[in-house]
């Protein structure tokens, strides 16, 4: 047996952290003193706190670490399950990084070369466009921020399922209406629709009319740039929002092996209340 000082100091973590770790049920002393309160641990223990040391290193949280070791015998299928997973998170997360690291090197350059920090903004062109009525069928939802990549798949999953069921004709591509007025802690209210040809239930007519269009080729990370660039000239040329905004998706998502084949048009529908300025 090892005293809590021992066994903190072979696994070098605190008697402290030791003691937290057994307060929520990730590793209990093997044996207390009932007389002194004196904390006990097992020979044996030392590899499920390596196992606890390791899968931190990894950043799983203490819940995920305790839901992976909770039997008496590390279960090898589930360790398997949980750090395939979390390599598939850890990948992600450097592909976010790496671009984070490409956009941060572009921005420094253009403060050395006397360019300002949006500079970037100078490449989103703005037109004016005049968009013809379209038949929508659709569905609106409130969505959290984070659940929008799942709710993209599953809300136009169910939409072309019921279009080829029913054989109905698209006539552009898949495009999301954003039609809530900020940003809330609900959600956004999102209307998920493919543009079709036929009347049926479940379909509307949308008349946005006159917008301004911007073509977005790569990341939807600057998304928020064009509607702040579009936001701009509105207000500069005398023209003020008159609807929901919406993107329309040129190329599927799933389709493409690089961001950069990513083409989006984002529409930001106005009409004119004076002359510009």
């Amino acid at each position: 047996m090892l005293s809590i000082g021992e066994f903190s100091k072979i696994c070098k973590v605190s008697a402290k952290t030791l003691r937290y770790y057994a307060e929520i049920g990730l590793i209990l002393p093997s044996e207390v003193n009932p007389e002194n309160g004196y904390r006990y641990y097992a020979i044996e223990q030392l590899e499920t706190m390596m196992c606890i040391i390791r899968l931190k290193s990894y950043h799983f949280s203490l819940e995920e670490i305790k839901h992976i070791i909770e039997s008496d015998e590390l279960n090898e299928d589930k360790l398997y399950v949980a750090l395939t997973r979390k390599r598939e998170d850890i990948k992600k997360q450097l592909h976010e990084q790496e671009k984070n690291l490409y956009r941060l090197e572009r921005d420094i350059l253009n403060l050395k070369s006397g360019k300002p920090f949006l500079s970037y903004l100078d490449d989103i062109d703005v037109e004016l466009v005049e968009v013809p009525t379209m038949c929508l069928f659709s569905v609106r939802k409130m969505v959290q921020a984070d659940n929008f990549a799942d709710e993209y798949g599953t809300c136009f999953g169910k939409l072309l399922g019921r279009i080829k069921k029913e054989s109905l004709t698209i006539d552009n591509p898949p495009m999301v209406l954003f039609h809530s007025n900020e940003f809330s802690p609900f959600g956004l209210d999102t209307e998920f629709a493919i543009p079709i040809r036929e009347y049926v239930t479940g379909t509307r007519d949308f008349k946005a009319g006159l917008c301004l269009k911007t073509v977005l080729k790569g990341s939807y990370s600057i998304l928020s740039s064009v509607y702040a660039k579009q936001t701009k000239w509105a207000e500069q040329n005398g023209y003020a929002c008159t609807g929901a905004l919406f993107e329309i998706y040129v190329t599927d998502p799933s389709q493409v092996t690089q961001e950069d084949e990513l083409i989006t048009e984002v529409y930001y529908p106005i009409r004119k209340i004076r002359n510009g300025g």
